[in-house]
């Protein structure tokens, strides 16, 4: 079979090619996606709504609906192409044929509400990075790029029903928890884990470039931070579900978050928790009741035969 000729190849190849795929999916999705777009929106329209200055319904309802279809093709399809390819078995390649004991979903999902504070003291520090004279230039594209993303995501966050609310959280939570997952954790992870015969280096490079691609780096350490959790929450669980569930329990309390505070249901002050010299006892509380959470799924984790520790060849059986 030709698709043999994949689970022979080196890992630097491996990473490459499954970058290839990626390009060529979304590219593939978004002309798709194009011409399904134009009985519906107009040539006109579509042109109008990827003005940053767009701001009608129907231009916001055209960024969403290709937020999604990027989403699908640059995160939720790949990896099954290349673990169809990479591997006999896409179930097992993934880590998605299979699960572990009820506890561990639980404790990932509440590591995520006490991890609040901490990753907010993360990005108070992170918003401060700034460059010297010389590097004004890459420091006012971070700033503007920064700032396109974050109206991009007021535009998308700003509902005001239910049905909105609801596509939010697909389109925010359910498609990035299991698009980027796959994608991030359940390939481009094994690829450097085999790479660098170790998984330490696997989860933490991993958790860079998955902070890098989101283009927002006055938010890297904590998105970087997030990533490494859930990279470690797999190769402890042996699952995808586990982090694909942590991941979508981020998500999901932006959006909840953003939406109750502007209806005035919880304070805005949620999002200064663990900000300030004055509320770094509360970051240090956060960090070490997370830290306690994730140690309790490691150890009731310990006895499972999991992801291999030092080398996750495309082939290997696994490991203690």
């Amino acid at each position: 079979m030709a698709t043999t000729a994949f689970r022979g190849m080196k890992p630097f190849p491996q990473l490459m090619f499954a970058l290839f795929v990626m390009v060529a999916s979304v590219l593939i999705f978004m002309v798709v996606a194009m011409l399904v777009a134009i009985p519906f929106f107009g040539m006109e329209g579509m042109m109008s709504s990827i003005s940053a200055t767009a701001n009608t319904p129907e231009s916001i309802n055209f960024l969403k609906y290709f937020q999604v279809v990027q989403s699908i093709g640059l995160f939720v399809v790949p990896p099954f192409i290349l673990a169809h390819l990479y591997h006999e078995n896409v179930g097992e390649y993934l880590q998605i044929n299979r699960s572990t004991k009820p506890n561990s979903y639980f404790f990932a999902a509440i590591s995520l509400l006490f991890v609040i504070p901490f990753i907010n003291f993360l990005g108070a520090i992170n918003s401060q990075m700034s460059f010297p004279e010389s590097l004004a230039g890459l420091e006012n594209w971070m700033r503007t790029m920064e700032d396109a993303a974050e109206l991009m995501v007021e535009k998308f966050m700003n509902v005001e029903t239910i049905p909105g609310l609801m596509f939010n959280l697909f389109m925010i939570a359910i498609l990035p928890a299991l698009g980027e997952e796959l994608m991030f954790r359940g390939v481009i992870q094994r690829i450097l884990t085999n790479w660098t015969k170790n998984y330490h280096w696997g989860i933490w490079i991993t958790a860079f470039l998955f902070s890098a691609m989101h283009m927002q780096f006055y938010g890297f350490l904590p998105r970087m931070a997030l990533g490494a959790m859930f990279g470690y929450l797999l190769v402890w669980t042996g699952t995808m579900w586990v982090p694909i569930l942590a991941h979508f329990v981020n998500n999901a309390m932006g959006v909840l978050g953003y939406y109750f505070i502007g209806k005035g249901v919880i304070s805005k002050d949620v999002e200064e928790w663990g900000t300030g010299t004055e509320q770094l006892p509360l970051a240090i509380f956060s960090m070490a009741i997370v830290g306690f959470l994730l140690f309790l799924i490691y150890r009731s984790e310990l006895h499972k035969t999991k992801m291999p520790v030092n080398q996750v060849d495309s082939q290997a059986s696994r490991i203690d």
